[in-house]
């Protein structure tokens, strides 16, 4: 096992009039890992003009047959979080899908985890597009939210498959009270600091001391852990924005003030791998090309 490290670099060097100043191949190294003498790994660091000094790097061995999803994240302790804290039985490809167009969504109004708020025509094609999309992709199970747009969603995904489709109610919406299907202005007129408080600091909304974002984290974490552990490697998984921005902060590490960095459109499609581990990596977040045209997927 080999490591590299960066020497005390005192000040940057200046660029010169013209062009741009060379980084000396002293200051490149490469760390590569062994296993029988056959390298397993192998990646170089640059040093940058920031005056570092004795930075250094482990490499890890990679478990036998495991293909790394992290890259060299490997190689750092606590780089990725652990979905399952337990190692699986092989790696997993997730798929997450937002469900379509609903009523609420083209009315504006608040959803959360109301269940009156049905697919609309819109949403119904959008839902097919992506049946066509993910058509050539062999999936094992589909899971999905059993609130109404999700369920029809998925079950239009999921037309004439043989697979077992699942309901989970780990994957429901966040539950928002009595802001559900009040339009978005209408809250905002009548409960201006508490809707401000969803809309812009959501970590700290909260409803009698209930935080429905501490709730959507706990269930994102358990929805994870429902998935994975269930035999198969590659599993669809259909739900509403606020869950699926949870499950993609908790893949990440990110906590819940991250809420907002994050967007899914309806319709749209993201793809984790996981490794034994249970460690996720993000391969592909909100795409949407599909909607547009007849782009097919294949992973």
């Amino acid at each position: 096992m080999g490591c590299a490290s960066l020497p005390t670099r005192p000040s940057p060097t200046p660029l010169p009039a013209t062009g741009r100043a060379r980084p000396s191949r002293s200051h490149l190294r490469t760390c590569t890992t062994t296993t029988t003498g056959k390298p397993r790994r192998a990646f170089s660091i640059r040093a940058a003009h920031s005056g570092l000094s004795d930075v250094s790097v482990e490499s890890l061995p990679l478990p036998d047959n495991e293909a790394p999803v992290t890259g060299a994240a490997y190689s750092f302790t606590g780089a990725t979080t652990s979905l399952t804290n337990r190692i699986l039985t092989s790696s997993k490809k997730a798929t997450l899908v937002r469900h379509g167009l609903s009523s609420w969504n083209a009315e504006s109004r608040v959803q959360g985890s109301s269940n009156l708020s049905v697919l609309t025509e819109t949403g119904t094609k959008q839902a097919e597009k992506c049946r066509d999309a993910l058509a050539n992709i062999k999936f094992d199970v589909c899971f999905s939210s059993p609130i109404s747009r999700a369920k029809t969603t998925a079950e239009i995904i999921w037309k004439d498959k043989e697979e077992p489709l699942v309901f989970l109610d780990s994957l429901k919406e966040a539950h928002l009270f009595f802001l559900e299907g009040m339009t978005n202005a209408d809250a905002k007129k009548q409960y201006p600091e508490l809707y401000t408080t969803w809309r812009e600091d959501p970590a700290h909304f909260h409803v009698d001391g209930i935080y429905p974002l501490r709730e959507v984290w706990r269930t994102a974490r358990q929805a994870w852990e429902q998935i994975l552990l269930t035999p198969g490697e590659n599993f669809l998984v259909v739900t509403h924005k606020s869950i699926l921005r949870a499950l993609i902060c908790t893949a990440l590490g990110l906590p819940p003030e991250r809420f907002r960095a994050i967007d899914v459109n309806n319709g749209g499609v993201c793809v984790f791998t996981v490794n034994k581990q249970g460690e996720a990596m993000l391969q592909a977040l909100n795409m949407t090309a599909h909607l547009y045209s007849d782009h097919t997927y294949q992973y």
